[in-house]
């Protein structure tokens, strides 16, 4: 049984994700097998129809870890990671399985020096979706 969350995604995010993998040399990146499960396990809405509480491409989201630690960060593509903090790339194994979240959904974040934690998306601060921001 697939205890995984059901997920959702635009088709603009769709098409794009799958050129960009389809533009990567193979084993050019050790979660590319994740992404396409992903893609094809998700829901594909047009972008009017995705929920505004939905993890898109360039979404924000505030996570919360125990009761007192919050972080935020935005899932970009590989060309927008610039490696900034605050983004994560979508090719990262934590970036594929954020995509198509929602708030209130859980997930295992790798700890830096091994093992996982549980947190939580408390909120996807900005969507460019809800926002009407279709092109970018």
């Amino acid at each position: 049984m697939d205890t995984r969350p059901k997920i959702t995604i635009s088709t603009l995010d769709a098409e794009r994700l799958e050129s960009l993998l389809e533009s990567l040399p193979d084993g050019s990146f050790p979660g590319r097998d994740a992404l396409e499960a992903e893609l094809l396990r998700a829901e594909v809405v047009a972008p009017k129809e995705i929920p505004p509480t939905t993890v898109t491409m360039n979404s924000t989201v505030r996570f919360r870890v125990g009761p007192d630690e919050t972080f935020q960060l935005t899932l970009v593509y590989p060309r927008d990671a610039d490696g900034s903090p605050d983004r994560i790339s979508v090719l990262a194994p934590v970036g594929s399985a954020l995509l198509g979240l929602s708030q209130g959904d859980q997930m295992e974040w790798p700890r830096p020096g091994g093992g996982s934690i549980q947190v939580l998306i408390e909120e996807v601060t900005y969507q460019p979706e809800r926002a009407g921001e279709l092109h970018r």
